[in-house]
């Protein structure tokens, strides 16, 4: 059941449609809701959905014992009965941490871990140990959902919110289909007042969420899909068959691909969303256009990143406890961020490649602040002369988009040799004459290259405008626009409909 497919916007158009009769019964219209993404998510991992229900159910208990202990607590006049009944919140807190992160554990982890164990074993003398892979599948989504389920019980401890009233509403917001398999992490406290307020959909909401499917639906559809099948895969399944030049192009149209095919995903989660009534915090700004890492990571994965902040860099202590313990949080935070979108040690690599370039952004900063992005980047933010504007800021940008082309080669190698032939190619045979060539060769990939770079790099008020002015498109207007970016995906699609890259995660 893929957003970008026929199936889904044939049976979505008939859920709206039952939907709007439902407008006026709240409960209703929140049941029928729920059973669908239940039985979305069916159709993507079977009778795995047990475990989304797993997840609800004991999340959604465990959070009513926080609040009664945590009530409790602030009640007790005695500071002993204080710290026992916040002790008894935080082991409900683990609990949650446990049974959720445990699952996330199994499924996802057993084997690499297992074999981790048994080569490091190969080390102790007379002992050798074999590891025999275990046919574990990996529920689709499993790794948002579990996230976005703890976000509750930890804010709930923090006194964030209070927990809901009844098991349905929470059920909804586990299970809400336009998130459910690949983000964005919507928190607790950004949808649960959303739930049972009146539903209104504004013609604003309405041409913002049709924009978003429209190019949601272009991206991941029609640019990212065809550079895959026609190029990308080509050369990383065979690096060495391919010259420097076409290796290099190839890194560049992963690093499209990717954001295309990721925050196409994000952008139709938040179209339908809209069109159903209810908001999603942005998940992608622009990435490419940042000029150091941290800001790439501001504007990359906008819901991952700031939840790995939030719940894992400040739980670790933040920069709270001086500099040297901030560079370690951030490593940390980092390597967990890669291992959590894969069990392969290239994603390691990946995540601590980048916690490294966190922490060098933190150093710069510190020693030379009026040479460093950060000091124009934030709340806080000092205003950028020219010379920073217009020499500082390309140079920077220029270094951190080749960065993280650098890291997308890890994050797409299947295995770390794959990764060093695919840079020893570019380093060692690259013909800058090959380019001509190739352009003639693959002058469809090429185009929707260039265009899809231009697109990205272009004014942020381009899309702006283009979103508000659909809201006052009359709705057969925008309905044919729709038409013909779907004539268009026809057009082009080379293949079967290609799954988005974040379902494997």
């Amino acid at each position: 059941m893929i957003f970008s497919s026929g199936l889904f916007l044939f049976l979505f158009l008939g859920v709206s449609l039952i939907y709007a009769l439902l407008q006026k019964a709240t409960t209703a219209r929140i049941l029928f809701v729920t059973l669908f993404s239940y039985y979305f998510y069916y159709k993507s991992s079977g009778f795995y959905f047990v475990l989304l229900a797993l997840v609800t159910l004991t999340d959604f208990c465990i959070g009513h014992y926080i609040h009664h202990v945590k009530m409790l607590g602030e009640n007790s006049k005695k500071e002993h009965d204080k710290k026992y009944y916040d002790t008894m919140a935080k082991l409900f807190v683990a609990l949650s941490l446990i049974i959720d992160l445990g699952m996330l554990g199994y499924f996802k982890y057993t084997n690499f871990f297992g074999s981790l164990f048994c080569e490091a074993s190969s080390w102790i003398p007379d002992v050798k140990m074999i590891w025999k892979d275990l046919d574990i599948f990996l529920p689709v989504g499993v790794s948002f959902f579990t996230f976005q389920s703890l976000s509750y019980t930890i804010d709930i401890y923090r006194g964030r919110i209070k927990p809901l009233g009844n098991l349905l509403d929470y059920a909804f917001y586990v299970s809400f289909f336009p998130q459910l398999v690949a983000g964005p992490i919507v928190r607790a406290s950004d949808f649960i007042p959303q739930i049972r307020r009146k539903l209104v959909v504004t013609n604003e909401m309405l041409g913002s969420g049709m924009f978003f499917i429209i190019a949601g639906l272009f991206k991941k559809a029609v640019i990212s899909d065809y550079i895959s099948v026609n190029f990308v895969e080509r050369v990383f399944d065979l690096p060495t068959l391919y010259s420097g030049m076409e290796n290099l192009l190839a890194v560049y149209g992963y690093t499209l691909q990717i954001y295309c095919d990721f925050s196409g995903y994000s952008d139709m989660a938040i179209g339908i969303a809209l069109l159903l009534g209810f908001e999603f915090p942005k998940n992608f700004d622009a990435p490419y256009k940042s000029k150091s890492v941290t800001e790439f990571w501001r504007r990359w994965h906008i819901s991952l990143s700031s939840w790995l902040k939030d719940y894992l860099y400040i739980s670790l202590g933040g920069n709270r406890k001086g500099k040297f313990r901030q560079y370690v949080n951030l490593m940390l935070t980092m390597l967990l961020g890669g291992l959590w979108h894969g069990a392969s040690l290239t994603f390691i690599l990946w995540g601590g490649i980048h916690g490294l370039f966190l922490c060098l952004d933190k150093m710069w900063h510190t020693l030379v602040p009026a040479l460093s992005p950060l000091t124009y980047l934030g709340k806080n933010a000092k205003t950028p002369n020219w010379a920073v504007r217009y020499l500082l800021f390309p140079l920077t940008g220029l270094i951190t988009f080749h960065v993280a082309c650098a890291c997308w080669v890890l994050f797409r190698a299947s295995n770390l040799k794959t990764a060093g032939e695919i840079f020893g190619q570019i380093f060692t045979s690259l013909d800058f004459n090959i380019l001509i060539q190739w352009i003639g060769s693959y002058c469809g990939v090429a185009t929707l290259m260039i265009l899809g770079f231009v697109l990205h790099f272009s004014p942020k008020e381009w899309s702006d405008r283009t979103r508000k002015a659909m809201g006052y498109l009359p709705l057969p207007v925008t309905a044919l626009i729709l038409v013909v970016v779907i004539w268009i995906v026809i057009q082009v699609k080379s293949s079967e409909v290609q799954p988005f890259i974040y379902f494997q995660f």
